[in-house]
């Protein structure tokens, strides 16, 4: 693979530069908080990006993940994480089994969602398990 395809490493750290403002949404009839991801993060919007975390599966029969800086006890849902420590996994194909917890390394395209409220502000489309 060619360094123009290699997916860039990043990390949580990385990944938590980003602001957050209150936003009303009519739709849901709610304030939510709203990303401001800086510049070097909205560089890697639709890029490819390999990163490490803590998988946590959240409906495996309709093949939801997320894949967080910090183990499950600690996240964003039950921590006191903010929202910048968690993406969502969408996999390129049926991944294996994953419990809880387990730590894996994941290569995808990275999206930066601001619009769909049902899913995280990070998403690593195309997400495949890397050594």
């Amino acid at each position: 693979m060619s360094a123009q395809n290699s997916p860039k490493e990043i990390d949580w750290k990385f990944l938590s530069k980003v602001d957050f403002v209150d936003k009303y949404f009519e739709e849901y009839e709610a304030w939510y908080l709203f990303p401001e991801f800086s510049e070097p993060i909205k560089k890697l919007d639709g890029k490819k990006v390999k990163i490490k975390g803590y998988v946590i599966p959240l409906d495996v029969e309709d093949n939801l993940y997320a894949l967080s800086a910090y183990p499950f006890s600690s996240c964003f849902f039950c921590g006191g994480a903010g929202p910048e420590s968690v993406m969502s996994l969408k996999f390129k194909a049926k991944p294996r089994h994953f419990d809880t917890d387990d730590v894996a390394t994941f290569e995808g395209t990275l999206h930066l969602n601001t619009t769909d409220l049902d899913t995280f502000n990070y998403v690593l489309q195309n997400a495949q398990e890397v050594e």
